[in-house]
């Protein structure tokens, strides 16, 4: 095992990076990093897809996927259910490299979307989200100093700008990974190439995992992780039913793109060209586009 030590730590009242300081890893351990709203869940499903290609997965994806960094849990208790797990480990976090000890032996999943869609998606998210959950969480967080939100998001889009720029950055999150690009341990998917050709995608992922996949499983591996499917999984399992009114529904809402079309202000719009500008022009162009449509990969 090789950990490149972390720059710094990614703090909130959801969020805490400094937990994977505390938690032993595995040789083969899978980690998913994505900015919030940016397919962190669809890579899920299709990781437990790809993991058990006979759909013979032992639970659902969101049980078999811990996210190391949520403060719902003590680090006691993510330790114990990270041990008890006898699977090849897919861990999620929305932590970039600079700011979590990237394990170079492992293998590291980075999924990124157009950060206006993902920007409006978290609106859906706040909006949704069962206002106890988000004061137990904010409790928590103002114990420690941390800054806090507002129980109830009031439908004010600067207001969550503001908190989705501090918290939830897409450009923070790649300007991280971005220079790793290229390195045999990090595969860079996009979201909209997952929605352009699937299965290509996943069989790109499954070669990156090292996985050998029968060629007979690969149609209902595929067809398992379509939007509708990795959905009505989520409903049967219910686990989305504590944290969202309207559970799995309300979680994946559309998963579509180009609906920051009309929701955002030019001057929102003008806000986030300006956090894009930080990045470099190829980072900011994949960005928005993703491979298939530039023709390459980073």
């Amino acid at each position: 095992m090789k950990l490149r030590p972390p720059e710094h730590s990614k703090i909130s009242w959801l969020e805490d990076s400094r937990r994977w300081d505390q938690i032993d890893r595995r040789a083969d351990d899978i980690v998913i990093s994505t900015p919030p709203k940016s397919g962190t869940t669809w890579m899920q499903g299709i990781t437990t897809s790809l993991l058990w290609p006979a759909g013979d997965a032992p639970d659902a994806f969101s049980a078999l996927s811990p996210w190391v960094d949520m403060r719902m849990s003590t680090v006691d208790e993510l330790r114990a259910r990270l041990d008890a797990l006898d699977h090849r480990r897919f861990l999620k976090t929305h932590t970039s490299a600079d700011a979590f000890p990237v394990d170079t032996d492992a293998r590291n999943v980075v999924v990124y979307r157009d950060g206006r869609d993902a920007l409006v998606s978290w609106g859906n998210h706040r909006a949704k989200m069962r206002p106890e959950v988000v004061q137990m969480l904010n409790e928590q967080a103002a114990g420690e100093g941390v800054a806090t939100v507002p129980p109830v998001w009031n439908g004010d889009m600067d207001q969550l700008f503001d908190e989705w720029e501090r918290e939830c950055s897409p450009t923070d999150h790649l300007a991280g990974w971005w220079p790793l690009r290229g390195e045999p341990f990090v595969l860079f998917v996009h979201y909209n190439d997952l929605s352009t050709d699937l299965e290509g995608e996943m069989r790109r992922i499954a070669d990156f995992l090292d996985l050998d996949i029968a060629e007979e499983h690969w149609t209902d591996a595929v067809a398992r992780c379509r939007i509708d499917a990795m959905r009505s999984e989520a409903d049967s399992a219910g686990l989305h039913d504590l944290g969202f009114d309207g559970g799995a529904k309300s979680f994946f809402h559309q998963g579509t793109n180009g609906r920051w079309r009309g929701v955002l202000t030019e001057a929102q719009l003008a806000r986030y060209d300006a956090m894009v500008a930080t990045l470099p022009a190829d980072a900011a162009e994949w960005l928005e586009h993703g491979s298939i449509a530039l023709g390459h990969r980073p």
